[in-house]
């Protein structure tokens, strides 16, 4: 096999330290899930998976039925459920599958009710984010007669927003939902709802981006002291150049040395999800030595800027800061995750 010139570094202990301090804010009384849709924000699914099932996690969530059949066979302890519900063309997979769909509308429900009566589904409510979910009219009009609803949940539009009025807004229609509609247990908040307040809990939290190492709300002090980076990235040095004063680096000349430099040339770039705003906030270490973008990104290359001292050389190894919070702006936390490509040799520790 051909070694990759790109690593991706997984830190396995912090993964599992943030499901732990996610679990704790969820409040004793509700269990904590984990979202591990776009193949677990793009550090490997069935790796996120062992890992936080290993630590107690016993209920996941993914968004399609290629994305279940991806984490087969799938542990008989272990609850998966598959967020975009059932369509007419998913019903083969559905049905010989153990996960269970979160079915989003009337016709999904009458599909499921007239394929697999007697078998446990989930259910979305829309409390105001107009995304997927019943109306709430549909949630208390009887449709649900019948089914054997494992989870009734719904999706909070401005968590990480702690002031926002929709949050209580949609708590209260959720608590008044919660009374009427019988399940097995009820589910309202993800990574930022859990970091809001234990009342968003229920009986299951769904977090996602805080077990990646992102925070819900950058600058809080507890959740920047108590979520930890899972992921870094580490890129091979292609050549080391000497560049004059005056002359450019990369396309569109956007960076002209203003005194004698050198500069190592990477194998990252945009399509390795090293996306060009990222070339504002990003750098490279070389040791203890901070090592700044210089240039515009490319598709499979950057440069950086050595500063003096740094002893850096073709085929060496240099960290690419990684730290969500830090990089998040123009592109958000969750882009910056799942646009992370192929290329990478995903290396968990």
């Amino acid at each position: 096999m051909i070694p990759s010139a790109l690593r991706l570094i997984l830190d396995g202990d912090a993964l599992v330290s943030n499901w732990h301090w996610l679990a704790h804010r969820s409040g004793g009384g509700a269990a904590c899930g984990a979202a591990v849709k776009a193949d677990g924000y793009g550090l490997g699914a069935r790796e996120v998976v062992k890992r936080l099932s290993a630590a107690g996690c016993r209920d996941f969530f993914v968004a399609t039925w290629a994305e279940a059949e991806a984490l087969m066979p799938w542990p008989e302890a272990l609850g998966l459920s598959v967020l975009h519900g059932v369509g007419a063309e998913d019903m083969a997979a559905a049905l010989a599958s153990p996960a269970r769909p979160v079915l989003n509308s009337a016709a999904q429900i009458a599909r499921w009710k007239d394929a697999a009566p007697g078998r446990p589904c989930d259910v979305m409510v829309d409390t105001g984010i107009n995304r997927l979910g019943l109306t709430v009219r549909e949630a208390r009009s009887g449709l649900l007669d019948a089914l054997k609803l494992q989870t009734f949940m719904s999706h909070l539009a401005c968590a990480d927003e702690p002031a926002h009025e929709m949050n209580e807004r949609q708590l209260g229609i959720f608590r008044s939902l919660r009374r009427e509609v019988s399940a097995a247990r009820y589910s309202l908040a993800n990574s930022a709802g859990i970091c809001l307040d234990p009342k968003y809990a229920f009986g299951l939290t769904r977090p996602g981006l805080a077990l990646y190492g992102g925070i819900p709300v950058p600058g809080d002090a507890d959740q920047e002291a108590g979520i930890r980076p899972v992921a870094r990235i580490e890129a091979r040095v292609l050549q080391v150049r000497d560049v004059s004063a005056g002359q450019s680096i990369g396309y569109g000349a956007t960076f002209v040395a203003e005194r004698d430099m050198r500069a190592a040339i990477l194998n990252l770039g945009y399509a390795d999800g090293y996306l060009r705003p990222l070339a504002a906030k990003g750098f490279a270490m070389a040791g203890d030595l901070r090592c700044p973008i210089v240039g515009r990104i490319s598709m499979d290359l950057m440069a950086v800027a050595l500063p003096a001292g740094a002893d850096v050389g073709e085929g060496d190894w240099l960290s690419l800061n990684f730290r969500l919070p830090d990089l998040a702006g123009t592109l958000s936390q969750y882009e910056l995750l799942t646009a992370l490509g192929r290329r990478y040799r995903r290396v968990w520790r």
